[in-house]
């Protein structure tokens, strides 16, 4: 048995009519004779195909999870299914990308620490070598015809040497300080957020980056105002449902961890009654029309 004849059948066994699905679904009722039929080419799109078989399956009884677990071959592929491909041909690339920077950056940090040990030994070494001179030359005899100037200079050439020490560290410590200024900015990056690609027509799917997100990131779904609501889908990797349903007051704040997910579908039926957040980071939408699809791609 299809799933449109198994949809048709739980219906029908608890004897509602399609006019009274249409009306708790606010699906169309074509559109619900057609999934009976198996006739998704009927239908607004493969995103809504899969909605609209949930909410209908939830309708009569049905577990939607598991329905569309077991019919899984029989259901058009989402557009994310699609694109999954070349999504991920985004990310490697920007993963690589990232990893040659910082392999780059990791071999230069033993480079400079190395040249600057091995500067830092010489100029101990050089300071060393003299004092022993000068300790070798042991107590002078009294000569009234010693050139004061020879000791003159010596000791100007000991400073010296202090002073080359001095600097070495110096440099030391700048370079540290530095490395420390640079880690600190790291760690006080905020959550990035890019369009990547705007949607357009009445129900827009637009694509968005999220980078910079913490290693337990939350999604956080939020309601605008008390005296709306909406429709929402929340979909994550392999198709799997975080939430499916109305969203409103009741329901709100709804947190989800996403801190597993590369990518998460967002199907918002009245996206002004909804706000959206991660990591405390708001989501501005792209457009503003009144039912929107979002697709985060999450990164670190």
């Amino acid at each position: 048995m299809d799933v449109g004849e198994k949809l048709k059948e739980a219906r029908l066994a608890k004897d509602i009519s399609l006019d009274s699905l249409q009306e708790k679904t606010k699906i169309q009722k074509r559109y619900l004779v057609a999934i009976e039929e198996g006739n998704f080419n009927i239908l607004p799109g493969k995103f809504y195909t899969r909605a609209f078989i949930k909410e209908y399956a939830s309708a009569v009884g049905i577990n939607p999870d598991e329905l569309m677990t077991d019919h899984k071959e029989e259901l058009p592929p989402t557009e994310e299914e699609e694109e999954n491909v070349q999504y991920s041909r985004i990310q490697r690339t920007r993963k690589e990308s990232k990893s040659d920077k910082e392999s780059r950056s990791s071999s230069i940090i033993p480079t400079v620490t190395v040249i600057l040990l091995i500067i830092a030994i010489i100029a101990v070494a050089i300071f060393f070598l003299r004092q022993s001179s000068s300790s070798n030359e042991g107590e002078p005899v009294e000569d009234n015809n010693t050139d004061s100037s020879t000791i003159i200079t010596d000791s100007d050439d000991s400073g010296n040497g202090n002073d080359a020490a001095a600097d070495d560290s110096e440099e030391n410590n700048d370079d540290e300080g530095n490395e420390d200024e640079e880690q600190e900015t790291e760690e006080n990056e905020e959550v990035s957020v890019e369009v990547v690609e705007e949607g357009t027509g009445s129900s827009p799917t637009s694509v968005l980056e999220i980078s910079n997100v913490s290693d337990e990131a939350v999604l956080t779904l939020e309601s605008a105002d008390a005296d709306l609501n909406s429709w929402l889908d929340v979909t994550g990797g392999d198709d799997e449902s975080l939430f499916s349903g109305n969203f409103d007051a009741e329901a709100s704040p709804l947190e989800i961890d996403i801190s597993d997910e590369d990518s998460v579908l967002l199907n918002i039926g009245n996206s002004s009654a909804v706000t959206i957040s991660v990591d405390g980071t708001d989501i501005e939408y792209p457009t503003s029309a009144i039912h929107q699809r979002l697709e985060l791609q999450i990164g670190n």
